[in-house]
Order: structure tokens, then C-alpha cells, then sequence
């Protein structure tokens, strides 16, 4: 963990500096760590951001501002508590507030909190290249081997504890469906070559476990 968080904190360095921040990085990358660690996660911690930095470093090219990408990646969760329907909203709030007192450009601001609001919904726009790339990274655990897709499951469960079995079954099936009729799940063609096929069978699976 200890690893992960080192990595991390390197990586929101180099990023920030990259964009031109007039302040310090570390005191943002304390705060931003120290949210994705809250103990109130299972699946949206510290590993979910890493995998989702790691998919954007692989779909990069697509993007027409990879940073603003991966600053939204770092904010897309950095509020989350399961028990609030407007985690994307403050989550957006708190990157415009970040990155103005950072010094970043008024511009990439405003891209970056376009982006974290996406994640609301993952349906980007026809022709927006940086929510393709987005949507796609932070989707990629859908089509990953079906032991891994369990394991998120399992987490996702599990940050819903609260929720009785019933009532999880119905809003989970309600996602899943949401998900399966989304025009093009991912909109990248590596992602849809990579995950399209594994993903729709990992949910059509738990779908039909949820309704069995």
C-alpha cells in the first residue's frame, strides 16, 4: 500500500507540474490520497484510481487532452460516500476548487470538471475524444476475467453493506441494465476491441444471478 501511495503521490506531481500549477503539489496529493483511502470504500479506493491512470496511459492517444483526462481521473471519486446520489457533483466542485488555488489554467479547469460530471451517467458525446477515453478507463474493470469482475463485485457489494439484500438485487439489475443499453459501452476502438465482449458476459452473468 505504502508502494501504491509513493507511485500515486509521483504521479500527481509530475501531472501538476506538467499543467503549469504555481503551488505546491504534495498538500493536494495528501488530501486527495487520504480521500481515496476512507474507509467507507471497498471498491473506489486507492486501486480503482491506479487502474484507472493505468487505462488512460493506454488510451492516451485517443484523448485530445490526455492531462485533463487524468486530472479528472484523479477527481472522478474523490468524494464518494454510497449513501449520496451527488458524489460526481461535489467531486466536481472540489477539482474546480483544487486546481484554481493550484494556479491551473481557467480553461483546463473547466474541462476537468465537465469530465468528472460525465461519470454521472459514462455517455459521452459523439466526437468527445477526452470522455471516450475517460468513460472507457474507469469502465475497464467490466471486461476484465471473470474472477476480477467477481472480486468487483464483491467490493461493490460491500461498499453497499447498508443496503438490504432486496433492495441492492433491484438497484444493482437496474445498473447493470442501464450499462447494457448504453449505445457503445466503450467508445475508443482499443477499449471495444479489448473489453466489449468480456464485459457484456460478466454483466449478463451477475444479471442473471441478481435475478435468479
Amino acid at each position: 500500500m505504502a508502494a501504491m501511495t509513493a507511485s500515486l503521490s509521483a504521479r500527481w506531481h509530475d501531472l501538476l507540474t506538467r499543467c503549469g500549477a504555481t503551488a505546491d503539489p504534495e498538500p493536494y496529493a495528501r488530501d486527495l490520497l487520504a480521500r481515496w483511502a476512507e474507509p467507507q470504500r471497498r471498491y473506489h479506493t486507492t486501486a480503482h484510481l491506479e487502474a484507472v491512470l493505468d487505462r488512460i496511459d493506454e488510451l492516451a492517444a485517443h484523448a485530445d487532452d490526455p492531462d485533463a483526462v487524468r486530472l479528472a481521473a484523479w477527481f472522478h471519486d474523490a468524494v464518494y460516500r454510497p449513501d449520496r446520489s451527488e458524489n460526481e457533483e461535489r467531486s466536481a466542485a472540489l477539482a474546480c476548487r483544487a486546481l484554481r488555488e493550484a494556479g491551473l489554467p481557467e480553461p483546463l479547469v473547466h474541462e476537468t470538471d465537465r469530465l468528472v460530471r460525465l461519470t454521472t451517467d459514462h455517455h459521452p458525446a459523439p466526437g468527445d475524444r477526452n470522455g471516450e477515453v475517460l468513460c472507457d478507463a474507469d469502465l475497464a474493470v467490466l471486461g476484465g476475467p471473470p474472477e476480477q469482475y467477481a472480486a468487483y463485485a464483491a467490493a461493490v457489494r460491500a461498499e453497499y453493506s447498508f443496503v438490504p439484500p432486496d433492495a441492492f438485487r433491484e438497484g444493482r439489475a437496474a445498473v447493470l441494465r442501464q450499462l447494457l443499453a448504453l449505445p457503445a459501452l466503450y467508445r475508443t476502438p482499443e477499449a471495444h476491441a479489448r473489453y466489449d465482449a468480456r464485459a457484456r458476459t460478466n454483466m449478463h452473468a451477475e444479471l442473471a444471478a441478481l435475478e435468479a
